[in-house]
């Protein structure tokens, strides 16, 4: 299996993603998995579930505001209830809603914003009991993926049961269809741009956060939905791993790791890659060495029937990386599926994959992410690969260098030089190898 990489316009003169099957397969999904478990119907506040749900988008300035909501009875339709002017805006070029049959004006408690006194939580449940009397499923337990207490409470006062749902809405998107992957495999090489700009940018005397907007730009030039963040890690600051970003200048010497994680039309990437900045120290090459073997042992368990526990066991336990528990290593040596969010199903952890074991299946993708603290109790190397996992095994879509480990900003080569390319660096690196000479030493 290739994984195509197509262009992200559409065109007449190739078959590239068919965005109605994408509706449609995704609400199919849904609507298997609702019908193979005990419940009668999903109530979603979730953005991502309700994208998955209802093909819609407001915005992501709404992502954590618990305002929108969708009902999906057992055998019905979806039920959207949309912020303002924005049900009707669906109502106008939502077709698959049906006008104002199931796109209907409706506004959740903002949070708690509203007066309790002004009854909308009342009104929120009301509304999703009512849609389920029409379907004769108000008896039925209700699945819910994320609620806040008045919401709760509101909905019991109506009859409902309400029960945990978000399993429901998470072994739906596990597996992903034709288009989902097309999407997801289209967001990395917006990754891969951003890479390059970054690495010709990245030199001493540069801080984390000029390295962040650099990458965002690059980003939303290309056309991205939303840049959810860029972690930008450099020098000191690497063991342990912060996981933001600050101010710091870089430095000569200085390891400098980045994830890089953002939207293409709702699909995700979490996408690590890790650098040196002028130089590299022996003792941070060799991390990195080791990160990139652990990455490479694991990536070749990947297949279907393999399970999250065959991958975490040749990763290294929190101990032997310093750490007194997997508890306190946790999503240092780690995996998790990525699509309409970036922690999906499958995950990997030595926490809990050993005990629990997944089964990898084809049409899954997922992130696959290792760490390792350099000798000299500051520097660390930190890669991440995301992979699909195909009939036979599995391809990965992260296409940035990252066999080994790239030194940024060497322009100590040639005084007043143009900064070299990636090709140029591996070149010169591979002809001091051969030569038997240091890596990372000045020329």
């Amino acid at each position: 299996m290739t994984v195509r990489t197509f262009g992200t316009n559409a065109v007449d003169w190739e078959q590239r993603i068919d965005l109605d099957r994408l509706r449609t397969e995704r609400l199919a999904r849904l609507r298997a998995t609702l019908d193979a478990s005990e419940l009668g119907s999903l109530l979603t506040f979730d953005f991502a579930n309700i994208r998955y749900m209802t093909a819609t988008h407001i915005g992501t300035w709404a992502m954590d505001k618990l305002i929108r909501f969708a009902v999906l009875p057992r055998g019905g339709d979806p039920v959207l209830w949309d912020f303002g002017s924005a049900a009707r805006h669906h109502q106008l070029f939502n077709p698959w809603l049906d006008g104002d049959k199931r796109a209907r004006a409706g506004i959740s408690t903002l949070r708690g914003a509203f007066n309790p006194e002004a009854g909308i939580a009342e009104d929120v449940a009301k509304k999703v009991a009512t849609v389920l009397r029409e379907h004769g499923l108000a008896d039925a337990p209700i699945g819910v993926d994320l609620v806040e207490m008045p919401i709760l409470s509101a909905l019991q006062a109506e009859g409902l049961t309400v029960v945990d749902g978000q399993q429901v809405f998470l072994e739906a998107r596990k597996h992903k269809t034709a288009a989902e992957i097309s999407l997801l495999t289209q967001a990395c090489p917006m990754v891969d741009a951003a890479y390059e700009d970054l690495y010709e940018f990245l030199r001493p005397g540069v801080r984390e956060n000029e390295c962040v907007g650099v990458v965002s730009k690059t980003l939303y030039d290309l056309g991205s939905e939303y840049v959810e963040g860029v972690n930008a890690i450099s020098g000191e600051r690497c063991a342990p791993h912060p996981h933001v970003y600050s101010d710091r200048l870089m430095r000569p010497g200085d390891p400098a790791f980045f994830d890089i994680l953002h939207s293409h039309m709702g699909y995700r990437t979490c996408y690590y890659r890790c650098f040196a900045v002028g130089s590299a120290s022996p003792v941070m090459r060799d991390a990195y060495t080791r990160c990139r073997e652990y990455m490479d042992e694991a990536i070749a368990l990947v297949r279907p029937g393999a399970t999250t526990a065959d991958i975490v066991s040749v990763w290294p336990t929190a101990q032997e990386f310093g750490f007194p528990s997997e508890e306190a290593a946790f999503a240092l040596q780690y995996g998790h599926g990525v699509g309409l969010s970036i922690w999906e199903k499958p995950i990997f952890s030595r926490l809990v994959s050993l005990d629990h074991p997944e089964t990898l299946e084809e049409g899954m993708v997922f992130a696959l992410e290792t760490y390792w603290p350099a000798g000299d109790g500051w520097s660390a190397a930190r890669i991440e690969e995301e992979v699909v996992v195909t009939a036979d095994g599995c391809e990965v879509i992260t296409k940035f260098p990252a066999e080994e480990l790239l030194v940024a900003g060497r322009r100590y080569w040639s005084v007043g030089g143009p900064l070299p390319s990636i090709r140029e660096s591996q070149s010169h690196l591979n002809t001091a190898a051969g030569r038997g000479e240091k890596k990372g030493a000045h020329s």
